[in-house]
């Protein structure tokens, strides 16, 4: 399943950053291209996402996030690196982690897709500033 995910994730670049959207070659946020690549590969989205802020569950310290990663995806070892897991980051120390991204390439020329503000859907390198960020990482469950 890790190939069909990179391939779908890897779908989205080019498309536009816009906060709260998931639509292909329109817009999409962090959260909105892993909602896309859900429907490309899994199919019908779990649950609806409620309008949020940018800077929901902060004021609260909630790991929303997180909590709902683990119920609907598998969660893994950080070490156990896989094309196609979704990694979880913690973009500041002390705050909630809330961004999201898909690794493409794992190892010496490691990679991860992501919806990145002021960028749009990119395929980045997992540089250490970006792997140090990483807090948890989970795999799409094979049935849902």
């Amino acid at each position: 399943m890790s190939s069909v995910v990179v391939e779908a994730a890897r779908g989205w670049i080019g498309t536009p950053y816009l906060h709260q959207a998931s639509c292909k070659g329109v817009g999409t946020d962090c959260l909105g291209l892993l909602r896309g690549v859900w429907r490309e590969v899994i199919g019908p989205e779990p649950m609806p996402v409620p309008p949020y802020t940018r800077d929901w569950s902060e004021t609260q310290r909630d790991e929303t996030l997180w909590r709902v990663a683990r119920r609907l995806l598998q969660p893994v070892y950080l070490q156990d690196a896989r094309s196609g897991d979704v990694l979880l980051f913690r973009m500041r120390a002390g705050a909630v982690a809330k961004h999201l991204g898909i690794a493409a390439e794992v190892g010496a020329r490691a990679s991860f897709i992501h919806a990145y503000s002021g960028h749009g859907v990119v395929e980045s390198p997992l540089s250490p500033p970006w792997a140090r960020r990483i807090v948890a990482r989970f795999r799409f469950k094979q049935e849902t």
